[in-house]
């Protein structure tokens, strides 16, 4: 069994949280959590949502489909944070010059599976 979760437009700059989601990827859905809600880094609470919402997604999944739903077993497979758009402002400088802000959003996936189909990437 498969479920993915995504969260997009976070306000987030996509090397962040990168460092964030490269700290969980492959490991037990549960400990992924004990590890993100420990982590200083501003992007693990947006990981942390998502992580949960993947494991929610599950238990529906294994709710609809009638089969044997064990937190535990979920592993996360896959997990990666592409970017998103960049909100674009400006800063005034000396000389009546403007420099430009970059302002960079992520998007992040997560997917969690159960032991028999895993393959970590």
């Amino acid at each position: 069994m498969e479920a993915k979760a995504i969260a997009r437009h976070i306000r987030v700059t996509p090397m962040k949280a990168r460092r964030v989601v490269n700290l969980v990827r492959g490991k037990q859905a549960n400990e992924a959590l004990a590890i993100l809600k420990f982590a200083p880094q501003v992007a693990s609470e947006p990981v942390f949502k998502v992580v949960q919402s993947a494991m929610a997604n599950a238990r529906v999944l294994a709710d609809r489909d009638g089969l044997a739903f064990n937190e535990d077993n979920l592993i996360i497979s896959e997990a990666f944070v592409d970017e998103g758009p960049t909100m674009k402002r400006f800063r005034p400088r000396a000389q009546g010059r403007a420099f430009r802000i970059n302002k960079r959003t992520s998007h992040i996936t997560v997917v969690v599976t159960t032991p028999e189909k895993v393959e970590v990437r």
